[in-house]
């Protein structure tokens, strides 16, 4: 069993096509396509565009079959496999719209999960709900409770094949719908029309300098925008051979993803989020020599995006494995987001990670206090617009800021979303004139893009995103609590790593109780996310509210930070 083959004697295009699966059909053509390997790493299914296209045409004909028609929402979980990729290109054939819908974690249990479902399909509302047949048992229970068609990879794909005629999509089309890993309680599916996405992947190719040497090597998810647009649609539309390794093995054995970089021919693109080289570091042995086990040389473009980029944590990583050939010229910082299909900016490869220091006061708006000592944060570099997208910073009046000044990231261009799906009041919270107002903060310099934080309330965490009001929702769950006694927000620790303060509204006075109770509450988030949390009860009335009487989670966290609002002190 051989993998596809990295080059190919078909000419490159680079994602010039009108419509996503006129891009696999110029795909099939050649001899390229993804391969999908096991929790070691090896080999485990090649799957050429060719056969990718077969099988996707033999699912728009059983899709259609069933009753399926343009514009219908299809729901389906996002294994990392090629009855997924045949499902999704199948479903864009139909002239419907695919919905990747996330896997379970391995935290919040099965209740949690079938919740999650449940609220995402009720956001999307769709005809169909397609799973793996180990996730039998909670996908249909949540399509039950929603009224929606399960049915299994399995029991899809074995259905006969009736030929039909297929309809012509436009590239005006929506090709499908994108929810952010974090929409848990308040989703958001971002609408993506065929000339969007392909305008965006186009953008990739040329942004990465794409050469006929390169292979990409994926363990991203592909329920998350960069593992979809980045790792999976872009790799079919700018034909580029790829090797995935599921999320799941790579949590349990992380290192594979470097033993499949260094296995392969050619140059390898391989994207993570901070988070996936910080593990890697830290899993080398200080007894092991990197050099011993991995080639690393010959990896091109290690692209860093989804979350905040720690330098710290890069230099760890070339530290850890410069001594098996890694350049660090080869980190490729970037910037991006779901509503602009995926990538906003790029770094022009070869420049690697370049970061200017800040006086931490600028990053909120401040100014340096003289008889305080200066605190610096190190801001990455995140590259300069992609092909056909333009930013702006701006004031929060909307007015354009000048060059090294502080503001809002805004961006225009032909990748951005259509708009939210059924929900005009967030589209239009976001969306004013054909310009985009990203929720993060950040300035510009000489072209380049700096992103210092975040406008808007999403915690990102290790990658994964996560609305605070869903952290909120769940304390608000528990005896004594109501709406507006939660604020939820990111922080930075003395580590200088991210992580969630919850502030709540405490109204017993006994210590003892007080300590019971921060306990529950840190337990109850970690229940629903998975993350540890910094909990800190709080006098009643002292969390902050807008003019409109809404809580204001951006005042909190100032006032918090700033030591204003002072958490009672518990014994521990």
């Amino acid at each position: 069993m051989q993998p596809t083959p990295t080059e190919d004697r078909l000419a490159r295009r680079f994602a010039d096509f009108e419509t996503l699966g006129a891009a696999l059909d110029y795909a099939a053509q050649g001899v390229r396509g993804l391969n999908f390997h096991d929790a070691r790493g090896n080999l485990a299914r090649p799957y050429p565009f060719s056969e990718m296209r077969d099988e996707a045409l033999a699912c728009a004909h059983r899709l259609i079959a069933r009753g399926v028609k343009p514009q219908e929402r299809i729901a389906l979980i996002a294994e990392t496999g090629p009855e997924f990729a045949q499902l999704f290109f199948g479903i864009v054939y139909a002239g419907a719209w695919p919905v990747p819908l996330p896997l379970p974690t391995s935290f919040g249990g099965k209740e949690s999960y079938i919740d999650q479902l449940c609220v995402q399909l009720q956001s999307c509302d769709p005809t169909m709900l397609f799973y793996p047949a180990e996730l039998s048992e909670m996908a249909s229970e949540a399509a039950r409770r929603q009224g929606v068609e399960p049915l299994s990879f399995s029991d899809f794909l074995a259905a006969p094949v009736v030929p039909c005629d297929l309809p012509k999509a436009s590239t005006d089309d929506i090709c499908y719908l994108q929810y952010s890993s974090g929409s848990t309680r308040f989703p958001h599916g971002v609408a993506v029309t065929h000339k969007a996405l392909l305008s965006n992947l186009a953008a990739h190719s040329h942004g990465m300098e794409l050469i006929a040497s390169d292979r990409c090597i994926s363990w991203l998810p592909w329920y998350h925008d960069m593992g979809l647009v980045g790792c999976f649609l872009s790799v079919v539309a700018n034909q580029v051979s790829t090797d995935y390794l599921k999320t799941e093995d790579f949590a349990r054995r992380p290192l594979a993803w470097l033993d499949m970089i260094s296995r392969h021919d050619g140059t390898a693109i391989s994207y993570s989020p901070t988070f996936g080289y910080d593990i890697c570091a830290r899993r080398m042995s200080s007894q092991t020599r990197a050099s011993e086990r991995f080639d690393l040389s010959r990896w091109r473009l290690a692209g860093n995006g989804a979350d905040m980029i720690r330098p710290d944590v890069m230099q760890q990583f070339v530290d850890a494995f410069a001594e098996a050939g890694f350049s660090p010229k080869a980190f490729l910082p970037s910037y991006g987001l779901a509503e602009a299909t995926l990538a906003v900016t790029i770094m022009p490869p070869g420049e690697g990670i370049m970061v200017e220091l800040v006086e931490e006061t600028e990053l909120s708006g401040g100014h340096a206090v003289e008889d305080r000592p200066q605190r610096f944060r190190a801001i990455v570099n995140c590259g300069k617009p992609v092909m056909g997208m333009t930013v702006e910073i701006r004031d929060e009046f909307g007015g354009l800021l000048p060059e090294r000044t502080i503001g809002k990231v805004w961006t225009t261009g032909p990748s951005l979303m259509v708009g939210y799906f059924r929900d005009q009041e967030s589209t239009d919270a976001c969306m004013v004139d054909g310009w985009l107002d990203t929720g993060d903060m950040g300035y510009l310099s000489d072209g380049y893009l700096y992103i210092v934080g975040r406008a808007k309330d999403m915690i990102i965490i290790n990658g994964k995103n996560h609305w605070p009001q869903d952290i909120e929702w769940a304390v608000e769950q528990l005896p004594g609590f109501k709406q507006g006694d939660i604020a939820a927000f990111a922080i930075t620790t003395a580590g200088g790593e991210e992580a969630p303060a919850v502030l709540v509204h405490c109204r017993v006075s006994d210590n003892v109780e007080r300590a019971r109770l921060r306990e529950e509450i840190r337990e109850r988030v970690r229940s629903i996310t998975g993350m540890n949390c910094v909990v800190e009860l709080v006098p009643p009335r002292s969390l902050p509210r807008t003019s409109s009487g809404k809580l204001s989670r951006s005042k909190a966290r100032t006032l918090y930070l700033t030591g204003e609002i002072v958490p009672y002190d518990i014994a521990a």
